[in-house]
């Protein structure tokens, strides 16, 4: 069996063996050599900080491709300056190959502007500072949406949710200041509906019900008839009614007599005016006047036997007639004649004029139950 190995037509097949697989292998190394570049590079160019239509000039006279690739924008770079490359420039690359270039974007990446439309005015500023938009000037504007968000106004226009605009872009707000009062109302009677409605809402008013005399909605027909009428003064907002026809006003004179006879209520201005007298809430106390007594209560003993007011009064008048009786009572009188006391027996006696004096009225006790 080694005898066979080491025959000559065995070794000569196993050297072409190696000599062809060899061959394989150096054709394999030359064509990727040559489809490849091998040693063939090229230096990248240094374009960091110029423009961008100059870096791709470079690149193109230097065979190199290109990707542009937008960067954050930043105010302190000049628009579209390229601010780096990749692969870093001095790096040696093949012939073909695509250099990365970041490069500054004219302006700020645009944004949509939110829908704030009728909403708070304190929402709507923070959802605009949110997405990254500005509020510039706040305009106020008369309407019936007290703070709310009316329109949004971009550089004098007004702009629409979900336009896009430059991130950081100054935007108005104009917002409503509430309703005005006493707006006279405008007088559409003899124009088109069409027309009215134009005028009502440059009136700041709305157009209420609009009444077809056929039943059509026909906006050409003609407004014969409308409440409130022409000259009186509503509040901004309120609803103006429209009665329209294809007829002119003097054809629908019975028709416009009914619906004033409805809607123009007469009011007689012949009776007095009524006259109102305003009568106070609460009536001020009179500090002067004496507080009233005290009512005695059941239980106080004392207050039971004190005398009334008009008992007390009458004792204490019955006291100096008391006194004047007594002062005026006659005094004891003795006649003495020489002595001769025995002799006028009578004489003698004490004559006294005796007179009943006026008895003391005594205080009746009441007992308050």
């Amino acid at each position: 069996m080694l005898k066979s190995l080491f025959n000559w037509k065995v070794l000569l097949n196993l050297v072409v063996a190696i000599g062809v697989f060899v061959g394989l292998v150096w054709l394999t190394f030359r064509w990727l050599e040559y489809h490849t570049n091998h040693g063939q590079e090229i230096p990248v160019p240094n374009i960091v900080n110029k423009s961008v239509q100059e870096a791709i000039k470079i690149l193109d006279d230097s065979g190199l491709e290109y990707e542009v690739d937008s960067f954050n924008y930043d105010p302190k770079y000049r628009p579209f300056q390229v601010l780096q490359v990749y692969p870093v420039p001095g790096s040696r690359v093949k012939d073909g190959r695509a250099i990365q270039l970041r490069v500054n974007p004219r302006t700020w990446a645009k944004v949509e502007v939110p829908d704030v439309i009728n909403k708070y005015s304190g929402l709507a500023f923070q959802r605009l500072e949110q997405v990254g938009l500005k509020v510039g000037d706040t305009i106020f504007e008369p309407s019936i949406q007290k703070d709310a968000v009316i329109r949004i106004l971009y550089k004098g226009n007004e702009v629409k949710p979900k336009t896009k605009l430059a991130r950081f872009s100054i935007v108005d707000v104009v917002i409503g200041s509430g309703p005005m009062r006493n707006i006279s109302i405008p007088n559409v009677v003899g124009l088109t509906v069409k027309e009215a409605r134009l005028v009502i809402a440059k009136s700041m008013f709305e157009v209420g019900l609009v009444e077809h005399e056929d039943g059509s909605k026909d906006e050409s027909d003609i407004i014969y008839y409308q409440d409130p009428a022409a000259g009186d003064v509503r509040d901004q907002g309120m609803q103006i009614d429209l009665w329209a026809s294809k007829k002119t006003p003097a054809e629908l004179s019975a028709k416009i007599e009914q619906l004033n006879s409805i809607y123009r209520m007469k009011v007689d201005t012949g009776l007095p005016p009524v006259r109102y007298q305003e009568v106070p809430a609460h009536q001020e106390p009179d500090y002067n006047a004496p507080p009233p007594p005290p009512a005695p209560r059941k239980d106080d003993p004392k207050q039971m036997t004190q005398p009334l007011k008009s008992d007390v009064s009458k004792a204490t008048t019955a006291k100096p007639t008391a006194s004047v009786a007594e002062n005026n009572k006659p005094k004891t009188t003795t006649s003495n004649t020489g002595g001769s006391s025995g002799n006028n027996p009578t004489a003698s006696k004490t004559v006294v004029a005796t007179q009943k004096p006026t008895e003391k009225p005594k205080a009746k006790k009441v007992v308050v139950e």
